[in-house]
């Protein structure tokens, strides 16, 4: 059973048009605003940031990945450490993902049963079973605030119902069998995750099952892996719509800025995504109206820096001819314009969370997508999504 004092959610204000609402999360490490994003660090570290730059940075959480953590450092070098804070020199909160995502990105090296899932390891060929008691055990001696369940993943435009009505039912079934391996409920809390793809009937019995569980918070799983536009927010919105209100919402691999806001706006309180760092070490530099690709020659003599508006030591100090002159070529680029992209992602969610408050975030969604969108030619997808809760952006 979860206990209260490892995560406390307050709902402090809410949108009177949209599903969107600000909170405060009290977690054991540290208390997070929502709604929130967290940058990812798989193995332990943000690929090209320091964990002071990241505090620096307003960064409040930050995930690591089970999968990998297990294997390196291992169970026994965390223990040792006393858990991934103390390891990596993080103060505020952590969570932790469950490696069921490596069912999908690992597929060709995975075998799942319903025992778990039997994983030929990408660093010496060695078989590993990942067992939802595995899971947590891993899970337990990371030490982050927030864990979640293993599930069985299937990749989303995944057509098979049977496959797909196996894995929503199987991961059910493995949430259980996490909570009763949970060795440490006073100060970490699991998370279910709701699963069924893109089939409603299936969602709302994954959704139904998970809140007769005595938990904290819940995942919105499953989405997010190259499914339409048109499929993705009516799944959103139904699980908002089902989840307990009074429990954070957190929706798995989700961080581009568009598909935030609009998410927020049907009710979520938080997410993650690689999105920021990865594209850094690419070269693209995020901005209100999508990314700068700074390989181009066209940066190469311009000497603005990546926004002007933005307040980060690389948009203070460096312009984009000398981000175009090191990117690709030193690895100093990938640092600062992760500096960068981190922070855009942090302002954006203060910037929501400001404008809920302020009762403007109607409002506030409008002028951002006008933004976006100069020339007003609005995908149908999100003038449908905005429009099922209040805000009609083809208005002035």
């Amino acid at each position: 059973m979860a206990s209260a004092s490892a995560l406390q959610f307050n709902v402090e204000a809410e949108c009177s048009t949209t599903k969107a609402r600000t909170g405060l999360m009290k977690l054991p490490h540290y208390n997070v605003r929502t709604p929130v994003f967290m940058p990812v660090g798989t193995q332990g570290t943000m690929k090209g940031l320091l964990p002071e730059q990241l505090e620096d940075l307003d960064c409040e959480i930050i995930l690591g990945n089970t999968y990998h953590l297990g294997n390196r450092p291992g169970i026994n070098v965390l223990q040792k450490a006393g858990g991934l804070h103390n390891f990596m020199g993080w103060k505020r909160a952590l969570l932790t993902d469950s490696g069921g995502f490596q069912m999908v990105s690992l597929l060709k090296l995975a075998e799942i049963t319903e025992e778990g899932v039997k994983f030929r390891s990408p660093y010496d060929n060695s078989e590993i079973m990942l067992t939802p008691e595995k899971s947590i055990e891993i899970q337990n001696s990371i030490g982050a605030d927030i864990i979640m369940q293993l599930d069985d993943v299937v990749r989303t435009t995944f057509q098979d119902y049977d496959r797909i009505k196996e894995a929503t039912e199987r991961t059910s079934r493995w949430l259980d069998r996490c909570l009763k391996a949970h060795k440490r409920p006073f100060d970490q809390s699991i998370f279910p995750i709701v699963q069924g793809l893109l089939n409603k009937d299936l969602r709302i019995q994954s959704a139904t099952e998970h809140m007769t569980k005595q938990v904290n918070g819940f995942a919105i799983g499953g989405l997010s892996g190259g499914e339409a536009k048109d499929d993705f927010w009516p799944i959103v919105t139904l699980g908002t719509d089902l989840l307990h209100r009074d429990k954070p919402r957190y929706l798995m691999g989700v961080g581009v800025a568009i598909d935030l806001v609009i998410c927020v706006a049907l009710g979520v309180d938080m997410f993650d995504c690689v999105f920021p760092t990865r594209t850094a070490r690419f070269g693209c530099a995020l901005v209100t109206r999508g990314q700068l690709n700074l390989k181009q020659k066209q940066y190469e003599t311009d000497l603005n820096p990546i926004d002007k508006d933005c307040n980060c030591s690389t948009c203070k100090t460096y312009t984009r001819a000398y981000l175009h002159c090191v990117v690709s070529v030193e690895t100093v680029a990938c640092h600062l314009i992760s500096v960068h992209n981190i922070s855009f992602q942090m302002h954006l969610m203060k910037t929501m969370r400001d404008n809920i408050k302020n009762g403007t975030f109607p409002q506030y969604v409008k002028t951002f997508m006008k933004e976006v969108y100069n020339d007003g030619k609005y995908p149908t997808w999100i003038i449908k999504s905005l429009l099922s809760v209040g805000i009609n952006i083809l208005e002035n």
